[in-house]
Formats: C-alpha cells, structure tokens, sequence
C-alpha cells in the first residue's frame, strides 16, 4: 500500500504500475454480470467480445475516475487483472499512438496506415489524484485489439480479482476526510519498465 504521492520529480509521459517480475496489473470495470463470472473464474467468459477493441489502465485512480468509483451504469464491477509482462510489453511494441502526432509519424496518412495495421494503440490521459482531479502528467491507457485482444483474454492473464470493494473503502475514506487512510489503501504503482519505441515516450510534453 502506498502514501499520498509525491509528483514534483514527474515526467509528462510516464507508464506507472503495480507488477512483479512476471506480471503487470491493469484495471477494468464491467457490468456484474460480466465481471464477477471473470473474477470467480480468473479467466473472461465466452461472453466477452475478444472481436471488440479492450482498453486496459494500469493506474487504479485513473480507472476510478472513469468508472465513478463503481458507480457509473455497467462499470460497477471494478477488476484487477494481472496478465504476463511479455504480452503486455509486445501489445506496447506493436502500438500506435491513437492521435497524430508529428514528431512520430511522417504525415497524417502515415498515421491512419499505422493506426489501421496496429493490434494496439496508447492513449496518454491525466493522471488523477484521490479527488479524481487532473495532474500534471499523464498515465497510460492501452487499447487492445484482434490479435492483442484475443491473447490479453485467452493467454496473457494469469489472475482476475474483483477490487470493487477496495474501491468502494478507498471513496467512503476521502468523503469522511481521511485522505491519509485513503491513500494507504491504494495499490503501489512504481515506474515501469517500458520497452525501447513505446509510442509516446519518445518525448516529454
């Protein structure tokens, strides 16, 4: 568990996560119906369309601010997926940016090849604080889709947690004013090791 961060040494792009040697941790949130067959199983069911694009978040209060803290109508259901580093790194190499941006791409239509060819894309968003208010800095949403979809449900996930409790404990902290409980109770996320060509990292603003 970790303690009110400190942001002043920040990078604007930095991929920030909890992981281990093996495994890197994302989150998502689902309709119960959905997310609670994955989390009692560890595994997505047959239900979960591997034909749609899947965008994973490695920083838990990003995922809370775009689920509302569990609130928000088919999101209620918040999971912790660890899946395989290699996976995770290989969707990262085979990435394209998800907006223009010309000091990586040579022209827009080069762009729109590379955004057509790629089974993955990086989005680069606000990091939020424990009031879900925008910082300084970016945190990494990763789009996965055909190939990388497929190997993010049926190969790449090693274990599948329901943490909407821990999101729900975590908000009725901050609205009884216990920042500092609240803040103990998230998961540690520690720079992580990008590899070399992630789109996005190539630059600092």
């Amino acid at each position: 568990m970790s303690t009110v961060p400190h942001h002043s040494a920040e990078p604007v792009r930095r991929i920030r996560a909890r992981y281990t040697e093996r495994t890197v941790t994302v989150y998502q949130a689902y309709a119960p119906e959905l997310g609670l067959p994955a989390a009692r199983d560890g595994r997505f069911p047959v239900a979960w369309k591997r034909e749609r694009m899947t965008w994973i978040k490695p920083s838990f209060l990003w995922m809370m601010y775009r689920c509302g803290w569990a609130s928000k109508a088919g999101q209620e259901t918040v999971l912790a997926v660890e899946i395989d580093r290699a996976g995770f790194d290989w969707a990262l190499g085979h990435a394209c940016l998800s907006h223009y941006d010309r000091d990586e791409h040579a022209d827009r239509d080069a762009w729109r090849r590379q955004l057509r060819e790629s089974p993955a894309r990086v989005q680069w968003d606000p990091e939020r604080d424990l009031w879900l208010r925008p910082l300084p800095y970016r945190s990494l949403q990763l789009g996965l889709a055909g190939e990388a979809s497929r190997g993010y449900a049926d190969e790449w996930t090693v274990r599948i947690t329901d943490v909407t409790g821990l999101a729900r404990e975590v908000r009725a902290r901050m609205a009884a004013g216990d920042v500092a409980g609240a803040a103990g109770l998230l998961p540690e996320e520690r720079p992580y090791p990008a590899p070399e060509g992630t789109p996005g990292l190539g630059r600092v603003s």
